[in-house]
């Protein structure tokens, strides 16, 4: 519940009755106030209970409660309705809450907004809430925003709808407070910013009419609405006017303002001017904060310093803190306490630490230490985690692993994961499902999987009709969609996908565009490529560079390219080599290569023999 109020909201008097009981009611200008209250107090003197009032309420703002109090009893008991309210105000700072709780009621019998408001605040303090309500209500519906205020909160805490009315009508009057707890009702009770939780934002209007609460209450100085605009303002990438706002509340002390200002200004490019931020907020318990200031010595190299910022937001009660010191150790080797932090991280629930504890456990050849941790991570909502229980389960025979890896890789996948999208597409396949699996492939593609693009590019390939045949001179005909994925698949440095393409341009009759693609493949290590520019090359012309392209790929196993460089030599006339080459596409295969490469191994060795 919070404190009574301001002294000077409960001052009244007589004669400047502010209409909504706040506010002190005489303004007397400093250079007079002595003259004031001189004159004050020789018509108190006389028995002039309004002037002994307005002169109660002058010492008692003040401060000098011995000199108010005979003033203000004196009053009172003459009928001064505000020397009432006042007494009782005094009587309460001094510590006397039932006495001035009596004379709160006398005031408020009599029609005081300010002495309903104390009194029900007093009956909430003991814990009477049918009497604090009554009172309060009395305050509210006189116009009295602290009543109308404190209504709303002892609502609130009973779980009473109307209790949304008097926040509005105290918001409406200026109550920053109730302003600010307007706005975090309408934003649906979204978490505090930097709280680590993700938001889920109410309706456009609800969010519009919070955003102008918000407004209202960090212009009267509520730093926490500062906070939260310039969260809005943030997200919505008005991020000058967001700064301007984490600024103002930065300086009014809050700490996690001045870690959101830190984020903006790294994102500026400003990291000096970020670390100050980061340094004013840890040092006032922010633990993000902390962690940030961690990172950034970390990344400069600076271990130990990043180790006692982690430490910091760990004390914090940030249990990134943790995580990130065992990401630290893990980055120097130093597994065993790499794992006591993960370990810590994860037990008080950090999913990120229990994925990471799982991988380093998994490494060490624990397998069943690493799997609970895995399904923790993943059913906290781990993404990776969900992904590496798919591989983990697909590297076991059993047909029940190999339904929960395609669960967990479905898991991952409806979260957009790129490569547990590829998986299930591939699997998709050899069940001959191919609508889903070009649905994954699409999603794994779209993320930037090159083998994906590739996958899907032959299943698009497989379905177009064959083409006729260009005619010299004619136009090339537009690219398709297998095509554009081949392509893009191939700019990511897949081999298959650029011997497909190199293919598609030999195809279309431009060879320097073919050549290009197989020598890229080629020199990446694929042996389909070194054949075909092998092929390329020879039907050029350049039968010895050709040579040279298959003796790779022949190494590498590739039989076609063998039984060329057997035709090779035997044409030379280096018929031990041709041969040899001869023999070794047997080996290689396929069938009715190695069938025409035995009939010249064969003939070779006659010829050799003769």
């Amino acid at each position: 519940m919070d404190v009574m109020g301001d002294k000077a909201t409960l001052f009244e008097t007589g004669r400047f009755v502010q209409p909504s009981g706040e506010g002190p009611s005489r303004d007397v200008d400093d250079m007079g106030e002595d003259a004031e209250e001189v004159r004050l107090g020789m018509a108190a003197r006389t028995g002039d209970a309004e002037a002994a009032s307005v002169l109660g309420a002058m010492l008692l703002r003040r401060g000098d409660l011995d000199a108010a109090e005979p003033q203000l009893r004196a009053a009172a008991a003459a009928g001064d309705r505000p020397a009432a309210n006042n007494l009782g105000v005094l009587l309460h700072q001094r510590g006397y809450a039932d006495e001035a709780a009596d004379w709160w009621r006398i005031a408020a019998v009599a029609g005081s907004a300010a002495a309903a408001h104390a009194l029900g605040r007093h009956h909430r303090e003991r814990g009477d809430e049918p009497a604090a309500e009554y009172w309060l209500r009395q305050s509210a519906e006189q116009g009295h925003v602290l009543g109308a205020y404190a209504l709303a909160d002892l609502l609130e805490h009973r779980g009473d709808s109307r209790s949304a009315y008097w926040m509005r009508a105290a918001a409406e009057r200026g109550h920053r407070e109730a302003a600010y707890r307007l706005a975090r009702s309408l934003d649906g009770g979204d978490p505090e910013p930097g709280a680590g939780r993700e938001e889920e934002p109410g309706t456009t209007e609800a969010s519009a009419e919070a955003e102008q609460w918000y407004r209202q209450a960090a212009a009267r100085g509520h730093r926490r609405a500062a906070l939260h605009l310039g969260a809005i303002l943030e997200k919505r990438g008005e991020l000058k006017e967001a700064g301007r706002w984490y600024l103002t509340s930065a300086k009014d002390g809050e700490p996690r303002a001045a870690c959101a200002l830190g984020f903006l200004l790294r994102d500026a490019g400003d990291t000096e001017s970020a670390a100050v931020w980061w340094l004013r907020a840890a040092q006032n318990g922010d633990g993000n904060a902390a962690n940030a200031l961690g990172a950034l010595h970390a990344e400069r190299g600076e271990t130990q310093t990043a180790e006692r910022w982690y430490r910091a937001a760990l004390d914090a009660g940030d249990d990134n803190g943790a995580y990130n010191l065992g990401l630290l150790c893990a980055e120097q080797g130093r597994t065993a306490q790499a794992e006591q932090w993960y370990r810590r991280a994860a037990y008080a629930g950090h999913r990120e630490a229990a994925n990471a504890l799982a991988i380093l456990l998994l490494r060490g050849g624990d397998t069943s230490g690493a799997e609970p941790w895995f399904s923790k991570a993943a059913e906290a909502g781990s993404v990776d985690a969900a992904f590496n229980l798919g591989i983990l389960h697909a590297g076991r025979d059993t047909e029940r692993d190999a339904e929960a890896a395609l669960r967990w890789y479905e898991r991952a996948a409806a979260a957009g994961h790129t490569e547990a999208a590829l998986q299930v597409g591939i699997a998709r396949l050899r069940e001959g499902d191919e609508q889903a699996a070009e649905r994954h492939l699409r999603c794994a593609a779209g993320g930037g999987s090159a083998e994906a693009a590739y996958r899907l590019a032959t299943v698009l390939d497989a379905r177009r009709p064959p083409e006729p045949a260009h005619e010299l001179g004619e136009s090339v005909h537009d690219k398709t969609e297998c095509e554009e994925w081949y392509e893009r698949a191939a700019h990511q440095g897949h081999r298959r996908a650029q011997v497909r393409v190199g293919m598609l341009a030999a195809a279309r009759g431009d060879v320097v565009e073919a050549a290009r693609w197989y020598r890229a493949a080629a020199e990446a290590g694929s042996r389909n490529g070194a054949f075909n520019l092998g092929l390329l090359l020879a039907r050029e012309g350049s039968e010895p560079e050709a040579a040279v392209w298959w003796t790779r790929a022949a190494d590498a196993g590739h039989g076609r390219a063998a039984l060329r460089l057997a035709l090779v030599y035997a044409r030379r006339g280096e018929l031990a080599e041709g041969q040899r080459w001869a023999a070794r596409a047997v080996e290689l295969g396929p069938k009715e290569v190695g069938e025409r490469a035995a009939r010249l191994r064969d003939a070779l060795r006659e010829e050799l023999s003769a």
